[in-house]
């Protein structure tokens, strides 16, 4: 079993003691978003997970785990996204230099295949044009040459719950022209771009639809082949692998202005106020 920690939410960022606790007691309880009173308990025993998948903004808060995750015998990679965006689209994440010399750190430490950058979502507006787009993702791409081998690329999509916040989705003819401008500048630093969950084909720019839950990575890292079919619970485009996520949605006080898993930063904050560390849900 793939355990995706987490789609949802950003666990390594603000909820690693939580994490930590569930390994020591070796499961999480996890409600069903479409239907809560329905709950799954997932074992975090060591040979009941075949890989964890972190997702993440910042790493760092995680790092006092990795030791215990290796000693475990824990396989494990890490999907981080790191966009050009300030404050006023990412109101809680630190600056980004220091989040890229933290991820280049983590790279350092566990392989470069193992740290999987995400410049995702592309938001084409007035203050980030294309030509910022182009110059932010050349930039980065010096910055993390070595420290990865795989870039995860999407323009944002409108939810239900980030609609109505000024977003708009760029045309074709800015989503192709940017996307071969990233994919030279990620060649030239070697590093492979994938799409995720693009409707708009970029076969022609040599790009791939990817998946971030990836069972050809996470065979590489464990070792071995495992058994993951497609995760029929993913939207069609998606090529992950089937996973156990054990994060649960408006649970990341972050304030992201374009995320899909938090309905109101205020929401999100009321249920970080409600999280226990010693209960085996993220929020009771």
């Amino acid at each position: 079993m793939i355990v995706s920690a987490s789609r949802r939410t950003d666990i390594p960022a603000f909820y690693a003691p939580w994490l930590e606790r569930r390994l020591e007691d070796g499961f999480v309880l996890v409600r069903n978003p479409r239907n809560p009173a329905q709950v799954r308990r997932i074992s975090l025993a060591p040979d009941d997970v075949d890989c964890f998948v972190f997702w993440t903004k910042d790493a760092r808060p995680l790092s006092g785990l990795l030791d215990r995750l290796d000693g475990a015998g824990y396989p494990y990679y890490f999907q981080w996204t790191v966009t050009p965006y300030g404050s006023g689209l990412e109101p809680g994440i630190a600056p980004k230099e220091e989040i890229l010399a933290a991820f280049r750190a983590l790279a350092g430490r566990l392989g470069s295949h193992r740290v999987v950058w995400r410049y995702d979502p592309v938001i084409v507006s007035e203050q980030y044009p294309a030509e910022r787009h182009r110059e932010e993702f050349s930039r980065m791409c010096r910055f993390l040459e070595g420290s990865t081998e795989r870039c995860v690329l999407s323009f944002v999509d409108i939810y239900r719950k980030n609609r109505g916040r000024g977003f708009r989705e760029a045309s074709p003819e800015i989503m192709h022209g940017l996307v071969r401008s990233f994919a030279g500048s990620a060649a030239g630093r070697g590093i492979s771009l994938h799409t995720c969950c693009e409707a708009e084909d970029f076969g022609g720019e040599g790009i791939p639809r990817g998946a971030c839950v990836d069972r050809t990575l996470a065979e590489r890292i464990a070792g071995h082949p495992l058994d993951a079919g497609k995760d029929r619970n993913q939207r069609p485009l998606c090529g992950c692998a089937a996973s156990a996520d054990i994060g649960a949605y408006d649970t990341c006080p972050a304030g992201c202005l374009y995320c899909y898993a938090v309905r109101d930063l205020r929401t999100a904050e009321a249920n970080r106020a409600r999280h226990d560390p010693d209960s085996p849900f993220l929020v009771p």
